[in-house]
């Protein structure tokens, strides 16, 4: 009987996917111990996005995060991805900071991590992987699932065979972030991948958009994959992964052992059920089949965001005709995978396309070095008639030529002007504006104090105690009595 294993991702794709990676550093620490002796491969704490929420919307130190959930989960390894060349924006960064980035990763506490480059132009992670593994990190790299007359199972079979021979890494992931496969094409997908990767672990990643990633989850593991990521059941489903409670059950059912402990998986999910509650976040809940999905291929997150910059112009009625264009352009830039960075890229030019009347009047920067070849190869050739438009604008002038700068961290600690900072505050300063450093910085010490959800009573306690318009707290039940005075 075969033992699956799971990746745990309540901690970074399910507040990503479904709070707008919202969740505190406070509301994960009461149940780090719980997820410590859970059973699972990995926790999954921090994607780069991470970073930028903790600075610009909740104040915190992201590497301070880290630390102290790294403290909190002595036994299980802590789990982060980058992206490629971009790694925090939009933008193309020095290798010199990507090199420093992975290492105060390890330094910091994480031990695996999940390097991906969209494009599958594994060039450009040769050197991320080769510092990674110095560094005494495990490496991970995920064949990104897209769908386009290009995204055959023959692309995937030799950019796995690609990806081993030049990257060597620890797994080999597939990563449906859009939520895209079916149980169809895991029959002959799986297969493939798995005859390139030798005696390497295969691992899941597949989101609940149109509903189908439990039961692709499920046939991914008849057909040889070996660990599958999930979140405490609050978390899962919607545009989030499975929930874990359900996979366990349903991998017993179908005869694999799990080794997880459920009790514990539980009580998370009974906390975070609790810190919704209390932080008026919504819980997730099963999406209906949406057949549109596969046409855009645009993320459940973007969507709402799409729909609001349309609103801000009063333009919201024009969200599905914005949602035509991407699916357009996304041919003629050559089936970018409509993931971050491409498919904020890709969408900001549909609502150019259509707001402005004309079809690449204007573009943006990012637009511009794409068409380019600034991020990568792309998967299939860029129309040139497209092209040439683009090129002929300011932004794609400006990039024709342009070649990405290389200054050393030496160059770029005097050109921040801070002598003495840490390295990890350097990071922060050269990748993120300056105004929220300075307010993480004065917000101090991250709080880490959060009642536990699932001890209702203790978490009453806490919440009465904390208050001060009382001097008495008093709890009776059966068999129970507690008196408190402040």
């Amino acid at each position: 009987m075969k033992t699956i294993q799971f990746v745990e991702s309540t901690l970074r794709d399910g507040h990503q996917s479904l709070w707008a990676t919202r969740m505190r550093t406070a509301h994960m620490l009461p149940v780090a111990p719980l997820l410590d002796r859970a059973g699972f491969r990995a926790i999954e704490l921090m994607g780069t996005v991470h970073f930028d929420a903790c600075l610009r919307y909740l104040r915190e130190d992201p590497w301070e995060r880290i630390r102290l959930l790294n403290e909190a989960t002595p036994v299980t390894p802590l789990r982060a991805l980058i992206r490629s060349r971009s790694l925090t924006s939009f933008n193309i960064v020095p290798d010199a900071v990507i090199e420093l980035w992975i290492q105060r990763c390890a330094a910091n506490g994480i031990e695996q991590l999940m390097i991906f480059d969209a494009l599958h132009d594994w060039n450009n992670l040769a050197t991320s992987v080769a510092v990674a593994k110095k560094a005494g990190i495990k490496v991970m790299v995920p064949l990104v699932y897209s769908l386009s007359p290009v995204h055959t199972d023959g692309f995937y079979r030799q950019k796995t065979a690609d990806m081993i021979s030049l990257l060597d890494p620890d797994i080999v992931m597939i990563k449906d972030s859009i939520g895209l496969l079916t149980p169809e094409r895991i029959q002959t997908l799986v297969p493939t991948i798995k005859q390139q990767i030798g005696g390497r672990s295969l691992e899941m990643h597949s989101h609940c958009t149109t509903g189908l990633a439990p039961l692709c989850c499920l046939d991914s593991v008849k057909l040889g994959v070996d660990t599958i990521y999930t979140c405490a059941s609050p978390l899962a489903n919607g545009p989030s992964h499975p929930s874990t409670e359900n996979m366990i059950m349903n991998l017993n059912r179908l005869g694999y052992r799990t080794e997880i402990d459920l009790e514990a998986v539980k009580a998370v999910s009974d906390h975070f059920r609790y810190v919704a509650g209390r932080e008026n976040q919504p819980l997730g809940v099963p999406a209906e089949y949406d057949a549109f999905q596969y046409v855009h291929q645009v993320p459940g997150g973007m969507i709402s965001n799409l729909s609001f910059m349309l609103s801000q112009r009063k333009m919201a009625h024009r969200l599905e005709e914005v949602l035509d264009e991407i699916s357009i352009i996304r041919e003629e830039w050559g089936y970018p995978v409509m993931i971050t960075p491409f498919s904020q890229i890709v969408g900001t030019q549909a609502v150019l396309n259509v707001l402005t009347g004309e079809r690449y009047k204007t573009t943006t920067e990012e637009g511009a070095r794409y068409v380019l070849g600034h991020y990568g190869q792309t998967p299939a050739p860029v129309d040139e008639n497209v092209l040439d438009r683009i090129t002929r604008t300011p932004e794609g002038r400006k990039f024709l030529n342009w070649v990405q700068p290389q200054p050393s961290i030496t160059e770029l600690r005097k050109e921040i002007g801070r002598p003495g900072i840490s390295d990890d505050e350097l990071l922060l300063r050269i990748l993120f504006p300056e105004e929220h450093i300075e307010a993480t910085l004065a917000a101090g010490p991250i709080p880490v104090s959060y009642p536990r959800g699932d001890k209702p009573v203790m978490a009453l306690i806490q919440e009465l105690t904390a208050r001060h318009d009382f001097s008495l707290v008093s709890v009776q039940k059966k068999g129970f009595s507690l008196t408190i005075r402040k």
